[in-house]
């Protein structure tokens, strides 16, 4: 079996839970999986099956999330997950307010990621270190942010605020929570967040562990190249073909940029993998061939 399983992750689950739970139930070794969710999050969660696992490093970076933040509350790890540093109501918040700062949050922005988080320095995690009490800063990332948009708004002594947030690979949902609470002088901290978007898939063809339980007789993975379609393609004549399962470079007469991935495929539709041109060269770059 190869290929990819869209899972919707529970909360409270770890990225690697998932993993683990679908390698038992598939009973496949290799089960992969891109863009880690904290366990308080829901979402999206690509898993790749198989050989597709070589194929994680190709998906597009984009993702998309609904998220709930509440003002007022500043915590260790700008979620609920931490200790409270603060707590100081503002009922008298305005959703006017809010909405004059996020514009500063669009476009490509500056983000320091949280505390707690897998944010590496000097080798080690973020949040081993702050587990430890070694205080480290976190280094600054550049990160884009494409919309924002509101979707809900609760009045009371902690106000909270609902949007949906679409963004680049790396970005860090917590730190906007927070980093938007200081703007407004109250303190924020993330309380709710499901991704909708990853990867190239959509919460709306996500399958719940427990559905994927339930229709294990059936159960058939998404293609292998379903996700890359934002790729270009090329098919390739059979000889060619034969050369490219042997990792032999292809002379081509289109000659694009050397960091051009693309789809290749043979000319009865079957993917053969990633390859990139460069010299007038179709070069291999990550070769798939189907278990028959």
């Amino acid at each position: 079996m190869q290929g990819f399983l869209n899972l919707n992750k529970p909360f409270g689950w770890t990225s690697h839970d998932c993993v683990a739970k679908v390698r038992k139930l598939l009973r496949l070794k290799r089960v992969g999986h891109a863009g880690t969710l904290d366990p308080a999050a829901t979402g999206v969660l690509p898993i790749a099956l198989g050989k597709a696992t070589r194929l994680l490093q190709y998906l597009p970076g984009n993702k998309a999330y609904n998220a709930t933040i509440r003002f007022g509350t500043r915590t260790t790890t700008d979620d609920l997950e931490g200790e409270v540093i603060s707590s100081r109501a503002c009922p008298d918040l305005q959703l006017e307010d809010i909405k004059d700062l996020l514009p500063q949050f669009l476009g490509k922005i500056n983000q320091i990621p949280p505390s707690y988080s897998a944010i590496q320095v000097d080798g080690k995690r973020l949040y081993d270190l702050a587990r430890r009490g070694i205080a480290v800063e976190a280094p600054v990332r550049a990160v884009e942010i494409f919309s924002i948009e509101l979707l809900d708004w609760r009045d009371g002594e902690f106000p909270e605020l609902e949007i949906a947030i679409a963004c680049g690979a790396g970005t860090y949902i917590r730190s906007i929570a927070r980093d938007l609470g200081e703007a407004l002088d109250v303190g924020g901290t993330l309380v709710g967040l499901q991704r909708t978007v990853s990867s190239g898939f959509d919460i709306g063809n996500s399958v719940g562990v427990d559905a994927l339980e339930a229709q294990l007789r059936t159960f058939q993975p998404i293609n292998p190249d379903a996700p890359l379609q934002y790729l270009s393609s090329i098919s390739l004549v059979q000889e060619d073909a034969k050369k490219w399962r042997q990792g032999q470079r292809i002379p081509e007469g289109i000659n694009e940029s050397s960091s051009q991935y693309l789809r290749v495929y043979a000319s009865d539709g079957l993917f053969l993998g990633i390859g990139e041109f460069k010299d007038n060269l179709l070069i291999p770059t990550m070769v798939f061939e189907p278990i028959s």
